[in-house]
């Protein structure tokens, strides 16, 4: 077997206009099946974007015997339970993130997936990408001295109460859907967990999600602090402060998968009027592709994960105790 046959288990927009594209440009990644609780949705969608099988419920696509591994797309709140389904089932699952909405969940997943002896992983395509990688490096060679702290951006508008962004019961809100990435790249910058967590969060007053989040994650060596916001300009970036120098990632998250990317070493110079500015720029390169060319290694190679089962358990935890922190104020 020289490819991962992909079943895709919903018809989420990021699945067909990211996900699936992402894995057609991989090496070793075949689209073989898509699924909805609507056969005639699942056809239409496996017809218009050139799926050869359609799978008239979750089920079935759990139970195709040509499937090797499972993307699932869908809303927070049912990751853990068809997370868990398709690794009894004999699949290996790549789950959006967040992983879960408990950590607790997401520690239950990992069982099922030990108990499987079946891969399980969760879906932060960005720290795949070259100019992500080039940033680690960096960082790790001392490019900008010691590191001591990280700030962040991430944001969009998104008023409609039918989103499921927008419903609680869904695990919407901010925190959930985008500043999980605040926190993931904060604990992988520092290499460890944070040992204070604070924050402040502003809700909307009729659904209640958390619609602006600003949290400050205090680490042994330096802190990160970042804001997500579900009603403001859409807008990300990551600043990464060290004693001789920093890096800006200009588009950290939804990194273009057809042109250059771009990362800045400010260093030297006479700062603030003149720094010392290194552009450093990266050949176009989709994202998704490469996670499921990292997530086909682990499968078809035996290859390590980049992240330990730990480091998705680990996320969670700092995002509840966020939640808990903030609401006691």
């Amino acid at each position: 077997m020289d490819t991962v046959r992909w079943g895709i288990l919903s018809t989420a927009k990021i699945a067909t206009t990211k996900v699936i594209p992402g894995m057609r440009r991989a090496a070793r990644a075949e689209v073989v099946a898509i699924a909805s609780r609507d056969a005639a949705t699942a056809q239409a969608v496996a017809d218009r974007v050139g799926i050869p099988r359609a799978h008239g419920s979750y089920e079935a696509l759990l139970d195709d015997p040509d499937l090797d591994a499972i993307y699932i797309p869908l809303p927070n709140h049912l990751h853990a339970e068809w997370t868990i389904k398709a690794l009894q089932a004999g699949k290996h699952v790549l789950c959006e993130k967040p992983l879960a909405i408990t950590a607790a969940d997401a520690e239950a997943m990992f069982a099922a997936a030990h108990a499987a002896g079946r891969r399980l992983v969760e879906a932060f395509m960005y720290r795949h990408h070259p100019s992500w990688l080039a940033v680690r490096r960096l960082v790790d060679e001392g490019r900008i001295g010691e590191l001591i702290a990280v700030d962040s951006w991430f944001s969009y508008y998104n008023d409609d109460a039918a989103n499921i962004r927008n419903i609680a019961a869904y695990g919407g809100g901010a925190l959930y859907d985008i500043g999980c990435y605040n926190v993931n790249l904060s604990r992988w910058l520092f290499g460890g967990e944070p040992v204070s967590v604070s924050g402040a969060i502003r809700r909307d007053p009729a659904s209640g999600v958390d619609v602006l989040t600003t949290g400050t994650l205090g680490f042994a060596n330096g802190v990160a602090s970042f804001t997500c916001a579900t009603r403001a300009e859409p807008d990300q970036r990551v600043h990464i402060y060290g004693s001789t120098g920093r890096i800006v990632v200009e588009i950290p998250f939804n990194i273009p998968p057809d042109r250059p990317s771009r990362i800045q070493v400010v260093a030297g110079g006479q700062p603030p009027v003149a720094p010392g500015v290194e552009v450093l720029e990266f050949p176009p390169a989709d994202q998704y592709a490469c996670q499921a060319d990292a997530f086909a290694a682990m499968i078809l190679d035996g290859a390590e994960p980049q992240t330990p089962p730990s480091d998705a358990v680990a996320n969670l935890r700092v995002i509840e105790e966020l939640l808990r922190v903030a609401a006691e104020g």
